[in-house]
């Protein structure tokens, strides 16, 4: 006989049913807290079944679940996650009634989980979740960092216009170096220091950007005082301090992600970071069972519309991870830089009249299903095999 756990997960508790394969309701509703005087009692509950014959399922809620699902898989219990809108469609189909309670959805995760093939999750979740936890605090700082980048810009084309087009990157080491010892024009004309430069730039500042930049310096129509120079102080502080935070999750992140040793690595232009972005949101790859529901997932599939005479295609659905969409519109551009492949079929479809987000979306769409086929036959990328 085969056992069906249906889990209702919320923060502080959670609600679980058991029913069995022949529709009988073993345990019709009960709680247990998240914490171990509650996992305890839970586990209890499953103590009289064979773990073979117990199939568990709840939503993915974020975090909420995660000591729970580590719980699970150190007692050998298997368990299968499942998309919160797929459970809320599913309950829709079965009923007109809107009852939404945690003892209501724990019964309609253990009937959707009836009606469907169990799929566990993987034992590799949690190096997964430690990725997925790496990368999303990553973007955040990221992202954070990019306001003072954006206001040290703005300051400096006051201060010193000539700066910015000189450097590539506004938060290249030679600069912020530079920056946070010279502050200005007057004294960035002065300076006689090559060798502290060279060092901070591991040897990529030459000596005769060195003299040129002094000569920009000297000739500068920017405006600059006290006030500036206190400015471009504090942003370039705050940027220093945000890459020491990032850097030793960036080494972190390239640690999880060669252990796992994904085969989308083997795609040009596509990296360590951008690897481990896009699967710790998909996690097991291979439990797809086609890059349509990798595409679905992500949001990226285009709507659909249908009525009497009319078909057409709508707007982007948007569903799924904003993360994932994007890793993986970052990533796309990436890849057109490295792959004459992935840049062919984006001229392609500029060529057909589409914008560049538009043709960006399609080759996104392209790297998913080439990805889905390196992961789940362990290949690596061949661009001869692509149409």
């Amino acid at each position: 006989m085969i056992y069906f756990v249906g889990i209702d997960i919320s923060k502080y508790k959670h609600d679980f049913c058991i029913i069995s394969n022949v529709g009988q309701v073993i345990v019709e509703n009960s709680s247990f807290d998240n914490n171990k005087k509650g996992f305890q009692y839970f586990l209890d509950q499953l103590k009289p079944y064979n773990k073979s014959d117990v199939r568990i399922a709840f939503e993915a809620t974020g975090h909420y679940s995660l000591n729970l699902e580590l719980v699970l898989i150190d007692q050998g219990l298997s368990f299968m996650k499942i998309n919160p809108l797929v459970i809320h469609q599913f309950l829709k189909a079965r009923s007109l009634r809107r009852t939404k309670t945690d003892k209501a959805d724990c019964i309609s995760i253990a009937n959707y989980l009836m009606s469907v093939p169990y799929k566990p999750n993987s034992y590799l979740l949690y190096n997964i979740y430690t990725l997925k936890s790496l990368c999303r605090s990553r973007e955040i700082l990221i992202k954070e960092r990019s306001k003072f980048e954006v206001l040290l810009t703005n300051e400096l084309d006051k201060s010193f216009p000539e700066l910015k087009p000189f450097f590539n990157n506004i938060i290249s080491n030679s600069l912020l170096f530079i920056l946070d010892k010279y502050k200005n024009a007057s004294h960035i004309a002065l300076m006689k220091d090559y060798d502290s430069l060279r060092k901070a730039s591991h040897g990529k500042f030459s000596y005769a950007k060195f003299a040129k930049l002094k000569e920009l310096a000297k000739n500068t129509i920017g405006y600059f005082d006290d006030n500036s120079d206190l400015l471009i102080s504090t942003y370039v502080s705050l940027i220093n301090n945000f890459n020491d935070k990032i850097d030793p999750i960036n080494k972190q992140i390239s640690t999880i992600i060669k252990e796992l040793n994904p085969r989308m690595l083997s795609i040009p232009g596509l990296g360590e970071l951008s690897a481990a972005s896009i699967l710790s949101e998909y996690g097991i790859i291979s439990n797809f069972s086609s890059p349509n529901k990798m595409l679905a997932f992500a949001g990226l599939e285009p709507s659909i519309i249908e009525s009497g005479t009319l078909h057409f295609n709508g707007k982007m659905v948007k569903h799924g991870s904003g993360h994932l969409r994007y890793s993986l519109m970052n990533t796309a551009m990436l890849v057109l830089r490295y792959s004459p492949t992935f840049y062919d079929y984006y001229l392609k479809k500029r060529s057909e009249g589409k914008c560049h987000r538009v043709a960006l979306s399609h080759v996104c769409k392209k790297l998913i299903r080439v990805i889905y086929s390196l992961e789940k036959y362990n290949n690596d990328f061949d661009p001869s095999l692509l149409k």
